[in-house]
C-alpha cells in the first residue's frame, strides 16, 4: 500500500493486487467486454488493412472506372468479388472502410493523447504554481470551454486549411482546455494532502512535485477522458470531412466514405454510404462502452 506520508511512495501507482481487481471489474461487465473483444478486432483490421484488403483504394493503378457503383457481392472483370459493393471511382468500399479505420483510428489516438499531454502539463502548473499563472490558465480555459468543440475545430481549419494533419490540431486545439480543467480540480485537492507538504519541506524541485506525485494522483480522470475523446475525435472527424473540410479526397477516413456516397443515396445506392456509416456507429460505440467502464472502475468512491 502507498504510504502518503513517504513522498516518494505517495503515488497511485497499481499494486499488482490493484490491478488485478481493476481488470476483473472491468470484465464484470458484459457490454464492457463485448465493446473491449470489438475494438480489438477494429484496430487489428485497421493496423493490417494494407496485407488484408483486397485492393488499395487509393491506388489509382488498381481502381477501373467502370466498376463504378457496383453492388454488394459483384465481380470484376478480374475476378475480383467486391463483397461490399464499390464507389463511383470504382473503389473497393471494403477496402475503403479498412482503410479508412486506420486513418479515423490515427486522428482519435493522436489528437487526444497530445491534448491530454497539454492540458494535463497546463492543470497541474495551474493548481499548482497558483495565482498568477493559474489565473492566466484558467482564464484561456474559460475562453476555450465557451466555444463549441466543432466551431473551434471549424474555426482553426479554415484558417490551416483541410487535411488530417490539420485536422488532429485543430482538435488538439479544440480539447485541451476539458483536461486542464479537470486535471486543475484533481490537483487542488491531492496538493494540500500530507505527502505533497513532506515533498515541499524536504525541498525537492517543483518539476519532481509536479510529475512525480502530483500526477500520478490524477491519472484515473485522464484517462477516462481520453478514451471518450478518442471516440469523440473519430465522430468529429467524420463530421468535418462531410462537411468538406476534414480529411482530402486522396485521404483515406470514414467520414469521407460517407461524404462520397450521400449524393447516391436517394438513387438507390445506398451501400456507399451505408456500410462506411455501420463501421463509424460500431467503432465509436465501442470505444464508448470501453470508456464508460473505465470511468466506472476508476471512480475513487467505488474503491474498496
Amino acid at each position: 500500500m502507498a504510504d502518503h506520508n513517504n513522498p516518494d511512495t505517495a503515488t497511485l501507482l497499481p499494486e499488482p493486487s490493484r490491478l488485478a481487481k481493476g481488470i476483473s471489474d472491468f470484465f464484470r461487465s458484459p457490454a464492457a467486454a463485448i465493446g473491449l473483444i470489438v475494438l480489438l478486432i477494429i484496430c487489428c483490421l485497421a493496423l493490417f488493412a494494407p496485407w488484408i484488403s483486397p485492393q488499395n483504394p487509393y491506388d489509382l493503378m488498381q481502381l477501373d472506372i467502370m466498376d463504378g457503383r457496383l453492388p454488394p457481392g459483384s465481380e470484376s472483370m478480374t475476378g475480383l468479388v467486391y463483397q461490399l459493393g464499390t464507389d463511383s471511382q470504382g473503389r473497393d468500399i471494403l477496402s475503403g472502410i479498412l482503410y479508412g479505420l486506420r486513418t479515423s483510428l490515427l486522428v482519435g489516438v493522436l489528437s487526444a493523447f497530445a491534448a491530454a499531454i497539454i492540458g494535463t502539463t497546463a492543470g497541474l502548473f495551474a493548481a499548482y504554481m497558483g495565482r498568477r499563472t493559474e489565473t492566466v490558465i484558467m482564464r484561456l480555459v474559460d475562453l476555450q470551454l465557451s466555444f463549441p468543440t466543432i466551431l473551434m475545430a471549424l474555426m482553426m481549419l479554415a484558417i490551416l486549411g483541410k487535411g488530417v494533419t490539420n485536422v488532429v490540431i485543430a482538435l488538439i486545439i479544440a480539447e485541451w482546455a476539458t483536461y486542464a480543467r479537470t486535471v486543475r480540480a484533481t490537483a487542488l485537492v491531492e496538493r494540500e494532502k500530507e505527502y505533497i507538504e513532506a515533498a515541499r519541506m524536504m525541498r525537492l524541485p517543483g518539476w519532481r512535485i509536479l510529475f512525480r506525485h502530483l500526477l500520478p494522483n490524477c491519472l484515473a480522470p485522464v484517462i477516462v477522458i481520453a478514451t471518450m475523446q478518442v471516440a469523440r475525435a473519430i465522430g468529429l472527424e467524420a463530421t468535418l470531412s462531410f462537411l468538406g473540410l476534414g480529411a482530402s479526397v486522396t485521404e483515406p477516413s470514414l467520414g469521407m466514405l460517407i461524404s462520397t456516397g450521400y449524393q447516391y443515396l436517394l438513387t438507390g445506392l445506398y451501400w456507399i454510404s451505408f456500410f462506411p456509416g455501420i463501421a463509424l456507429l460500431v467503432t465509436i460505440v465501442a470505444i464508448n462502452l470501453v470508456g464508460d467502464r473505465l470511468r466506472d472502475v476508476l471512480n475513487p468512491r467505488n474503491a474498496s
